[in-house]
């Protein structure tokens, strides 16, 4: 199949090599960062790392959404959750019936942005452990190997994977990729086990801007995780959403993912903070103390550490003037 990523940045990047370079399949690029689509046409293409090492240039062609004209198969989003709806808008003059799309982003709300766009039964969702790291524009860091990838695929209306080819070319297309995908039933309950993830180490690893193995060696990294998981699985059991697996399995994946999987990885909510760029977190914690006023749960520990990497997020910006005045620049340019 043909593949389009829509958003150049580290997983966008780090999906697209893999399906071009492993899974041999025709793959494009759109973005609208202007830094990085005018580094990546300068050099040749993208700059890729494996855990810091191995650098080289890989050829890939991007464009941004008002001039492409491909026509792919199947459309994989990666974009920050607040600035989906203007990436959508740009690129929607080159949907098409046939056409499929794909997302793995953190966080929770884009999927009902991709139904504005395309039929339910025409959406992919999926969740990845999986990590990548942006150096700057045009060049990329990919952490943990093939044996560290992991990911989950499910329709967004869940139907039968046996009655859907082009499920089934997408999981073949992402194994052959050492991308590790495993197809899954439930797609709320996957997408809030993601979130659940993030909300530990993304969160608290970005507050303190440090990696998820610092994390992990410090004594009170399980008791931490422990208390905002069963906070958050309290949350879904109020809105009777049933997760993935247990608050003690999601304990285990979360302390073996930041020792042993992915020690080394800075979360993209980090790269976020130290480009004094929004983050995520009101997509993630934000949307579990949400979830949970919804249904008559409080989450007084989410809604705190939302407010804290906000608060993060302002401390940085002060005590880096020079990169908030960047930041701010960057913003004005993509308004205009």
């Amino acid at each position: 199949m043909k593949y389009a990523i829509l958003g150049a940045g580290g997983m966008g990047i780090q999906y697209g090599v893999l399906l071009q370079e492993f899974a041999h399949q025709q793959v494009d690029f759109v973005d609208t960062w202007t830094e990085n689509v005018e580094k990546i046409r300068e050099q040749g293409g993208a700059y890729v790392s494996q855990d810091g090492e191995g650098r080289h240039l890989v050829p890939i062609n991007v464009y941004y959404p008002e001039e492409y004209a491909g026509d792919p198969d199947v459309w994989i989003v990666f974009v920050k959750q607040h600035q989906l709806p203007e990436f959508l808008e740009r690129t929607a003059p080159h949907f098409r019936e046939h056409q499929v799309v794909f997302s793995a982003m953190n966080g929770y709300g884009h999927f009902e942005k991709l139904a504005e766009y395309f039929p339910k039964h025409r959406i992919y969702g999926g969740t990845a452990l999986i990590g990548a790291y942006v150096y700057g524009p045009g060049d990329f860091n990919f952490t943990g190997g093939a044996h560290a990838k992991a990911m989950n695929l499910c329709a967004y209306d869940e139907h039968d994977v046996e009655e859907d080819p082009i499920e089934r070319q997408l999981f073949a297309d992402f194994q052959a990729a050492t991308l590790n995908p495993t197809i899954v039933r439930h797609f709320l309950g996957m997408c809030l086990a993601k979130i659940v993830f993030n909300s530990v180490l993304n969160t608290l690893c970005t507050m303190y801007q440090i990696r998820f193995g610092e994390f992990a060696s410090h004594p009170a990294a399980p008791i931490l995780t422990e208390r905002l998981v069963d906070e958050a699985y309290g949350a879904a059991e109020a809105a009777g959403v049933q997760l993935l697996g247990t608050r003690e399995s999601e304990v285990e994946t979360i302390m073996h993912t930041a020792s042993i999987a992915h020690p080394l990885h800075y979360p993209s909510m980090y790269q976020d903070l130290t480009r004094c760029r929004p983050t995520e977190v009101d997509y993630i914690n934000g949307y579990i103390a949400r979830l949970g006023r919804e249904h008559g749960y409080a989450c007084p520990l989410h809604e705190f550490v939302t407010q804290e990497v906000h608060l993060a997020e302002h401390a940085f910006a002060i005590h880096h003037p020079d990169i908030a005045a960047k930041a701010a620049s960057q913003s004005v340019e993509l308004a205009d």
